[in-house]
């Protein structure tokens, strides 16, 4: 089953406009398969060279900083992708030779961390990329191939097993086996190469601690507590995770009410699945006690993927005072503040008129079960 991803057809109306194409995202979502797909488009009217990153001899002939010789290892290529760019020193300066003499050129790099990847590109290639971030399945992708009615069928597995393409298209216990090698043998790869270490157990241990506090605040001195470290090495792990694309962080809104909390973070798994296999938890939701963190944790990642894929962009938070007051998830843009409570099961909410008065152009709605999916497409 092939799903067509979102970003598919942004990246597809910037080729050949004489910048570099960076797409950013975790293993296993799908990076090579969709730069592939366009490759293959364009096979009849563009010669094509596709290289690999963790090769040794890419890297070797991808080093030089010399225009000529970089050009002669490309050859007449005229789309020349490269996967896992991360893997190539100086990758963006030796990107910034090739594309400022052969403008002609389009490159495609893919790399599964932010962290290193923008570190080498961002600054050499200012003005000269276009970048784009490719998660694991939406909801709206996979409205391509099923029904609404069938999406509320599946939403069960899909809340245990996350949205990672091959997961989906996986049944019976090969998917759960398939999901704990994703988590296990790829989700710590990149992040154990920045350290060069060769143990995952802090970090296992680390994001397990992160797994079991979904939806509420995260204190990084109790975690460094709990893990015998200092909290500047919990700051940086978390940090790290996020630009590996395992978790991201939403801050409190705190500006005018006295009474708001504003240090503070929660941290989402970009993948619900991932957080599962990493607290070893596939329980049916009506048995979870997590249920409602869980389905928190769902919805919000699906629209913060969703904001990514359609570019749109959004200042995210949670709300909390003191008083333990709070809306779950936040968007403010275009002057205005959207406010969202996220319920399993419940069909009401109280709405803060504190919040409400606090900030001027404001909302609050409820998100539930019955209208998750227009939530969770943030293009409507």
């Amino acid at each position: 089953m092939y799903f067509q991803r979102l970003i598919t057809a942004k990246i597809e109306k910037k080729l050949f406009l004489g910048k570099i194409i960076v797409l950013y995202g975790p293993r296993r979502v799908g990076k090579t398969t969709l730069v592939q797909a366009i490759a293959q488009k364009y096979e009849r009217s563009k010669k094509t060279l596709f290289l690999i990153g963790d090769n040794l001899s890419v890297q070797q002939n991808l080093t030089t900083q010399d225009a000529l010789k970089l050009k002669k290892y490309v050859g007449d290529a005229e789309l020349i992708i490269i996967d896992e760019a991360q893997r190539i020193k100086n990758i963006g300066i030796n990107l910034k030779i090739l594309i400022d003499n052969y403008p002609e050129l389009q490159i495609i790099a893919t790399g599964s961390s932010s962290f290193d990847l923008s570190n080498e590109i961002t600054e050499p290639l200012t003005g000269r990329k276009w970048e784009y971030f490719l998660p694991p399945l939406t909801l709206e992708e996979l409205c391509q191939q099923y029904k609404q009615h069938e999406l509320f069928t599946l939403l069960d597995d899909i809340l245990k097993f996350g949205l990672y393409p091959e997961i989906v298209t996986s049944a019976g216990p090969d998917r759960q086996k398939k999901l704990e090698e994703i988590t296990h043998d790829y989700l710590f790869k990149d992040i154990l190469a920045f350290e060069g270490q060769k143990h995952s157990e802090f970090v296992l241990k680390l994001l397990q601690l992160l797994a079991f506090q979904v939806g509420n605040e995260v204190s990084y001195n109790e975690i460094a507590t709990r893990l015998g470290v200092g909290k500047s090495i919990v700051e940086k792990y978390i940090f790290l995770l996020e630009q590996t694309f395992v978790i991201f962080r939403l801050g409190p809104l705190s500006r005018n009410l006295r009474k708001e909390v504003g240090k503070k973070r929660k941290i989402y798994f970009f993948d619900c699945g991932i957080r599962n296999a990493l607290i070893q938890n596939f329980n049916d939701m009506e048995i979870r006690s997590d249920v409602g963190s869980l389905w928190e944790n769902f919805c919000i990642a699906e629209r913060v993927k969703s904001l990514r894929a359609h570019q749109l962009f959004r200042n995210l938070y949670y709300w909390r005072t003191y008083d333990q007051k709070e809306i779950d998830y936040i968007e403010e843009y275009n002057g205005e503040t959207h406010g969202y409570e996220i319920k399993w099961k419940d069909s009401k909410f109280k709405k803060h008129q504190d919040f409400l008065q606090a900030y001027s152009r404001s909302s609050l709605a409820l998100i539930n079960r019955d209208n998750f999916l227009e939530f969770c497409n943030a293009a409507i």
